[in-house]
Order: C-alpha cells, then sequence, then structure tokens
C-alpha cells in the first residue's frame, strides 16, 4: 500500500475492522513493526509475572476479606461480585508493557475487559501475508484464536458442558469501539460449531434452566466484555464532579449472570472476581503486602512494577513531585482519569491532587519509555490467557500517553536464531540486552 490511508482503507474492505479511521485519520499503521526475541521474551515475561502476582493477591484477599472491603475500597456491589467469584478472576488479561533503558516496565494489567484482539490479530496476519520477501518472521498473534477457544471450552467443562455450546457475549452495544472484537469471537465461535448470541447487559434474564439467558436463550456461557465497575454503583472519583447519570448498579442483569454462576449453570469469562484485579489500587496492594508473597513474585513486583502506593498514603509528598507520579483512578482506562505529571503543568497537577477522591485514585512512580526509531513510544499490549502470553498489539504515540489517539501497528517478530537483518521498511526493535 502507498499510504497508510490506502491501507486502512483495504483492511475496512477485507476484514472485521470496520473503523480503521479515529476523526478522519487512519488509527493503523501501515508498516510491520519487528520486534527482536530478546525483546518479545522479557515483555511476555514481565506480562506473565504480573499476572501472577496477581493471582497470588486475589488468593491473600480471600483469605483476609477486609484487604478487599479496607484498603481496596470496594463498594458494596463491586464486594458483592468479589465474594461471589472469589478467588476466580483471570481468563482473559492484557498487559500494557513499556520498554526503558532498565528493561520492560508494566504500567497496569486489564483483567476485566481487555480490547484490541481483531487488531492484534488481523493486522499481524495481514503484514505477516505481505512480509514474504522477508523469510523467518513470526505472527505472535496466531495461536489467540486457538487459546481463546480453549479457554471457553476449558470454562464450560468445569460446569459439565461439553461439545456444541450455546455461548452469549455481553457488551456495551451503544459503543462501536468493539465491534470488530465481537465480530471476531462471533466468528471464532461460529467457526468451531457453536451458536452465539450477541446481546447487552439489558438483555440478560434468567432462564427456567438456571441458566443466564441472552435475549430469553439459555447460554452455556457468557463471554463478558461489559466492565464490572458499570455493572456496580457509578460515582464520581473527583469531589468537585456532579453525580454520575445512571448511577444505580445493574442489579437484575448482574444477579441473573451471578447467580448462574455460582450454581454452576452458566461459566462467566472473565469472571466476575476481576473487579479485584481491575481496580488499580490492586497496584499498590502489591508493593504493600509484597513480602508476603512468593519470593519469585516480590522479585517480578520489583523488577517490572512501578513503585505505587494508594493516594492517601503519598498525596502530601507529592505536591511538588509532579515530574516523578502518574496518578491513576481506580477503575479509569484508555487515558481517561489518568495524570502524567511529567506531561502536565503544575496548576493542572495541583487541582488534581485538590480534588481527587483519595480512596478512588493510586500514585504511580514516573518512568521513562526508551522512544523507538522514530521517536514514538511503543505500548506493548501483551496478552495473557490463563496465565501463559498469547499475543501482542502495538500502540504507539509520543510521549503523552496511550489513549484512543494512538495509532495501532501490525506487530511481528524475528524467528529464534534470526539475525535482525531485515528489509528497510520494516522497522526492526531489538532489545541491547
Amino acid at each position: 500500500m502507498s499510504t497508510a490511508h490506502d491501507f486502512a482503507a483495504a483492511l475496512q474492505r477485507t476484514t472485521p475492522l470496520g473503523d480503521p479511521w479515529l476523526d478522519g485519520a487512519p488509527r493503523v499503521a501501515d508498516a510491520p513493526f519487528v520486534l527482536g526475541r530478546a525483546r518479545h521474551d522479557e515483555l511476555a515475561a514481565a506480562a506473565v509475572g504480573l499476572v501472577q502476582a496477581h493471582e497470588e493477591l486475589a488468593q491473600w484477599c480471600t483469605r483476609e476479606p477486609e484487604l478487599a472491603a479496607g484498603l481496596l475500597g470496594l463498594s458494596r456491589w463491586q464486594l458483592g461480585m468479589w465474594q461471589c467469584s472469589a478467588p476466580h478472576w483471570h481468563g482473559i488479561a492484557r498487559a500494557d508493557v513499556f520498554w526503558t533503558d532498565d528493561g520492560a516496565r508494566v504500567c497496569e494489567v486489564n483483567s476485566d475487559t481487555p480490547s484490541g484482539q481483531a487488531e492484534a490479530v488481523l493486522l499481524s496476519a495481514a503484514a505477516l501475508s505481505t512480509a514474504a520477501r522477508a523469510p523467518g518472521l513470526v505472527d505472535p498473534n496466531a495461536t489467540l484464536r486457538q487459546r481463546f477457544l480453549g479457554l471457553v471450552h476449558a470454562n464450560a467443562r468445569a460446569i459439565g458442558h461439553r461439545g456444541a455450546l450455546t455461548v452469549g457475549v455481553v457488551y456495551p452495544t451503544e459503543m462501536v469501539e468493539d465491534l470488530s472484537m465481537v465480530a471476531l469471537y462471533r466468528d471464532w465461535l461460529t467457526t468451531a460449531g457453536h451458536r452465539v448470541v450477541l446481546g447487552a447487559p439489558f438483555n440478560v434474564g434468567r432462564s427456567a434452566c438456571g441458566r443466564a439467558a441472552l435475549f430469553s436463550v439459555p447460554c452455556d456461557v457468557v463471554v463478558r466484555h461489559y466492565k464490572t465497575d458499570w455493572f456496580g454503583e457509578r460515582e464520581p472519583v473527583r469531589d468537585d464532579e456532579p453525580p454520575v447519570e445512571d448511577r444505580a448498579p445493574l442489579r437484575e442483569p448482574l444477579l441473573a449472570l451471578l447467580d448462574a454462576a455460582i450454581e454452576r449453570r452458566t461459566a462467566v469469562v472473565n469472571p466476575f472476581g476481576a473487579v479485584l484485579t481491575q481496580n488499580k489500587r490492586a497496584l499498590a496492594l502489591l508493593w504493600e503486602l509484597r513480602d508476603r508473597f512468593a519470593p519469585a513474585t516480590q522479585q517480578a513486583i520489583a523488577r517490572w512494577l512501578p513503585y505505587t502506593a494508594r493516594l492517601e498514603l503519598v498525596r502530601d509528598e507529592l505536591w511538588q513531585q509532579r515530574e516523578h507520579w502518574v496518578l491513576k483512578s481506580d477503575y479509569g482506562c484508555e487515558g481517561d482519569e489518568v495524570v502524567l505529571g511529567p506531561c502536565v503543568d503544575q496548576a493542572t497537577w495541583e487541582d488534581a491532587l485538590g480534588h481527587a477522591l483519595a480512596r478512588r485514585w493510586v500514585a504511580q512512580r514516573w518512568f521513562e519509555p526508551r522512544p523507538d526509531h522514530d521517536g514514538l513510544v511503543t505500548n506493548h499490549g501483551v496478552y495473557v490467557v490463563a496465565g501463559e502470553p498469547a499475543g501482542l498489539l502495538l500502540r504507539r504515540h509520543g510521549r503523552s500517553g496511550t489513549d484512543t489517539t494512538a495509532a495501532i501497528a501490525p506487530a511481528l517478530l524475528g524467528a529464534r536464531g534470526l539475525a535482525p537483518d531485515f528489509p528497510t521498511d520494516l522497522p526492526t526493535v531489538e532489545a541491547e540486552r
């Protein structure tokens, strides 16, 4: 393709990626981005290490319930989701990992409703098909379909469902951002011989057989792509914000799904226990409780997770340390409710500190990502399915952080033992260490 615009248009014609543009500009890069194996291996190890740390945290919160209600500050309905699912939280997650002069750093793990799978899978496959002139390249997302289906099948078998399944996919139908991912999931599942029903939480009910139903169709499995914090109470994160519209919990749909899961009638993927691990105050607890974890997990936290603390414990220290910190709300995502200290002025920083409801925020040490050859920063979204690395989403942007304007780049890997000597039109990133 001669331009990114042509590439985006071709994707729209040939793939389920119906929205390759954003505000009139392509949101996908046309050139593949090739990672060396040394870098990829550490990125994957960092993602898996932090997922394991969240697993140990979930076990501690199961044994000591006061951690979830107290230090994490879960609301009444959030706490109910956790108690109905504990200690289960994991299915598919995406760790956002950056490369620095000191190696990989994980800024957070999306363990609730990770997205981007369609872009990751379809872009990498398209890039590999046009990179035949560079033999030895590997698609890092080639097994994501198999791993996702294996996850669905394993959850179904765990409650006695085998063979052809009825799978409901619950997602925010009023939002278009993840329609390509929903379409990809539907295609994967139907190709595997399953019946798929799509709908919103408002279409969820109870069936006579005890299963959760979507549009009155009983489901063996529900793939949940509707955020746990949206199922529960919605509350402001600043003291100068008005009350949130529609702040009441989605009581009936939530209870229908929780009851069916508890009674082992319908498996929910991801489990509602993700309400605990998705809360960014969990990152602070990983540091606070680090001495309780297994030695390997302690090392993973120290090596790959920037120091993170509950805001109420450190706010008094932060007023004049703007350039060293990042503020994050508990359930903010895609750059929302994130204040990058080095990227804002002092007035904005003090406004954020002055109005943040401390029980809803954390402060995380700023780390400096290493720019790539073109001066951009790459957010390596490492997918982890059932505790193992399973794919890679690359989002590229300037220093100011990952948001909806970040360009998504096709990801390819150099095969093991292959020297990083690719054609000049295939940008290569190879770890120096």
